[in-house]
């Protein structure tokens, strides 16, 4: 017998608001505040909860192709469904280095047939990430995968010539390029922010600096060039202040912030735990303090999971030996609610905008970030955030375990998600992926 194609959603409310019933029928939302479920259609009870558009993802790590021992797109799509997401941004550094348009369209299909969220590939700017020859920009914007979205993250684009030259070469398509903003001469060898803290240590220093002065080049690049730039994984309280700065005067720059910017300080490399090891580093409680309020006051416009799955001899070994990066996908919502809703910097329509609707526009992904209403593509994620829980590894669908809350006490649970209108997550509970639901794939 085939899957249903009718669901009927009781007791909703949509961005925290009133409660309803939305009607789900072939991938769309077809009635809000309809009495009664139709004749054969599935009942999702949905009483409680807030409902949201599908999470969007800007900055995630799948590692495929090349790292399968880490994570694979189809490990990271349902880690990213469990998370209350329906499309994340796969970033370009694979191996090979996504800068083709065999690579991409790679990605592409191999998120086609997981089959749990849209996966949208990430192109590099520079051929291999090394910041020397434009990648090839113009076709992977004409591949099957229409990547929109072009980064060398993990790697800064050092030069401000390239910088130039690929802003000037997306904004033809209207692309953005999203930089990871580090000074590589003031981070040699770094291992941790630069603090008191890092000298009692004895650990080289990432100071706040080595990320604010390439925010500010490529800030003042693409105002000068009529682009788009978006800064990645923002984590200082200079670099929030010069952001407020060129958004009061139109610069045409978006940001974002990730969840353990948001949450985690410095303090927590003292016990030499390498899963708080992580590029940009750990920072202060004032910094933390800073990008909260940035996110608050619009400043930074989105959070990004910057989802890093790493095998464990890449963690478990000596600090300075250890990979840098964290699991993100599964927990983001439950830290947006602990940092930002908990503490009343936002509501439920704010966790919308900069989980949801900002990053698809970010993407320019039409059919994401849609909002809960007739006639919208059904990509909803169903949220309790009246109950707390302790991660634990076992629950991470990831193939790495590299999660710095594990242990932790969250608020919140995923309960259910749809995606284009078929459930990836019911109960809490992963299902299994629909082939049907995959086809007539549009951007």
């Amino acid at each position: 017998m085939s899957a249903p194609t009718t669901f009927f959603i009781s007791g909703a409310s949509p961005l925290g608001g009133d409660p309803t019933n939305l009607r789900i029928e072939h991938g769309v939302i077809t009635a809000m505040g309809a009495d009664a479920a139709p004749e054969g259609a599935q009942r999702v009870d949905a009483e409680g909860l807030v409902a949201l558009p599908g999470l969007v993802d800007l900055h995630t790590h799948l590692r495929q192709p090349g790292a399968e021992q880490a994570e694979t797109v189809l490990s990271g799509s349902r880690a990213a469904a469990l998370g209350g997401f329906t499309c994340v941004h796969a970033m370009a550094n694979t191996t090979p280095v996504a800068d083709t348009a065999g690579t991409v369209d790679e990605v592409y299909r191999l998120g086609i047939d997981a089959g749990y969220v849209d996966v949208r590939p990430v192109g590099a700017v520079s051929v291999g990430l090394e910041g020397k020859r434009l990648s090839e920009i113009g076709a992977m914007a004409d591949s099957h995968a229409q990547v929109r979205v072009f980064s060398d993250d993990g790697h800064c684009v050092g030069s401000s010539l390239l910088m130039r030259r690929a802003l000037e070469y997306v904004r033809a398509f209207g692309g953005v390029v999203a930089d990871h903003p580090q000074d590589d001469e003031l981070t040699v060898a770094a291992q941790m922010n630069e603090s008191e803290l890092s000298s009692r240590l004895g650990l080289t220093g990432w100071p706040s600096v080595a990320e604010e002065d390439i925010v500010a080049r490529d800030v003042l690049l693409a105002n000068h060039v009529h682009s788009r730039i978006h800064i990645c994984h923002v984590s200082t309280a200079g670099s929030v202040d010069f952001l407020r700065w060129a958004k009061k005067r139109g610069m045409p720059v978006t940001a974002e912030v990730t969840p353990h910017h948001l949450l985690l300080p410095e303090d927590l490399v003292s016990g030499f735990d390498a899963r708080f090891k992580v590029n940009p580093p750990l920072r202060s409680t004032e910094d933390i303090e800073a990008v909260r309020l940035g996110v608050a006051d619009g400043t930074i416009d989105i959070v990004a999971t910057d989802h890093a799955p790493h095998p464990p001899e890449a963690k478990d070994c000596e600090w300075s030996a250890a990979a840098c990066g964290m699991l993100g996908l599964q927990h983001a919502l439950r830290i947006v609610q602990m940092t930002l809703v908990d503490t009343d910097l936002l509501n439920w329509a704010d966790v919308a905008r900069v989980l949801s609707t900002t990053p698809a526009r970010i993407g320019s992904v039409a059919t994401q970030g849609r909002p809960l209403a007739v006639g919208e593509p059904a990509n909803i994620t169903l949220y309790d955030p009246a109950v707390e829980s302790t991660v634990e590894a076992g629950q991470l669908a990831s193939i790495a375990t590299n999660s710095p809350y594990l242990g932790m006490s969250l608020p919140g649970s995923i309960r259910h998600v749809l995606f284009r209108g078929r459930p990836t997550v019911l109960d809490g509970t992963l299902q299994p992926a629909s082939e049907s639901a995959l086809k007539g794939v549009t951007s």
